[in-house]
């Protein structure tokens, strides 16, 4: 299930120091729901259409510069429309002083406005950036979630296809755990960043045996917060009447998660096979592949050639 979030402005002033200049307890319970921000150029003109209530506003230099030729009558309008219902803060950056009519307007309708010392450009990407994490949309999905050769990879299949067991002996071999049994999903920007839920950090499964600490038995270095998901891997149980790809040359699949394409491959699942080696051999080829080199490709002109010097 996808779910939207949002977070309080409370949980946004835990993260970054600001000097609350308005507002009481009660105004930090204002949602933010957008990860963008708003710097009020028209707004502060008395140009009010289309403009996006719901995301914070920031004042820097230029802004407070051009307060400072407003007047009075239009200062008014302006930050009666700022200070609405539905925008969350107000953020004044470098140390500016707060326009009196601003602290005026604010304080009359419990609006919370902060300042900060740091310079506006620099606020503006770090709380983005925060702000793009936070509000990401979101889905779990059933499956496990390594890093393997620095690529995020996603482990899918039916229960009991033996997914924690494969994810055991990547570990060992080398391989980084980021999540077993569910892979928490998020969407920043166009890409997909997986995690696993806190009550399952650093913990694997493995039937017969039980719960084990990955951390603890094979060091810290064997697992990992969280990684951007780049490749798919879906088990099956191997069917002898299917007709499996041999060569690689069939069309490119893909499984789509929140909206973003993710490459994948189905590996059937058999007695005898390795699957962590096969997995591990699944993702090298993957990235040859997005380095430009295709064997399937390379196998295909070699047969063609063959054929053309029979001839």
């Amino acid at each position: 299930m996808v779910e939207s979030t949002g977070i309080s402005v409370r949980e946004l002033i835990e993260v970054f120091e600001f000097e609350q200049l308005t507002g009481n307890d009660a105004s930090l319970n204002r949602m933010i729901t957008l990860a963008d921000t708003n710097r009020p150029g028209l707004e502060l003109a008395g140009f009010f259409e289309h403009s996006q209530k719901k995301r914070l506003v920031i004042l820097g230099d230029k802004e407070i510069s051009y307060i400072e030729t407003m007047s009075d009558a239009k200062q008014k309008k302006s930050f009666d429309f700022l200070t609405g219902d539905e925008t969350p803060a107000l953020i004044i950056t470098k140390n500016h002083a707060c326009p009196t009519r601003l602290e005026k307007c604010a304080k009359k309708k419990n609006f919370p406005i902060f300042r900060t010392s740091s310079p506006t450009t620099r606020f503006i990407v770090d709380v983005v950036a925060f702000l793009d994490e936070k509000l990401a949309s979101s889905e779990s999905i059933h499956g496990g979630l390594l890093s393997i050769h620095g690529k995020g990879v996603l482990i899918r299949g039916e229960s009991g296809m033996g997914k924690s067991e494969i994810a055991l002996e990547l570990i060992k071999r080398g391989h980084i755990l980021v999540a077993d049994d569910r892979v928490d999903c998020y969407r920043i920007h166009n890409k997909i960043v997986g995690m696993a839920p806190d009550i399952l950090k650093d913990m694997l499964e493995i039937r017969g045996i039980g719960i084990i600490n990955v951390a603890k038995m094979f060091g810290i270095s064997s697992v990992m917060p969280k990684t951007e998901i780049d490749f798919q891997v879906t088990l099956e149980a191997w069917d002898k009447e299917k007709d499996y790809d041999r060569i690689g040359t069939e069309e490119a699949k893909h499984e789509s998660i929140l909206g973003v394409d993710i490459p994948k491959i189905v590996v059937p699942v058999r007695e005898g096979r390795s699957m962590a080696v096969i997995i591990e051999s699944a993702v090298t080829n993957f990235m040859l592949k997005e380095m430009g080199m295709d064997s399937a490709k390379e196998f295909e002109e070699r047969v063609i050639q063959f054929i053309e010097q029979s001839k």
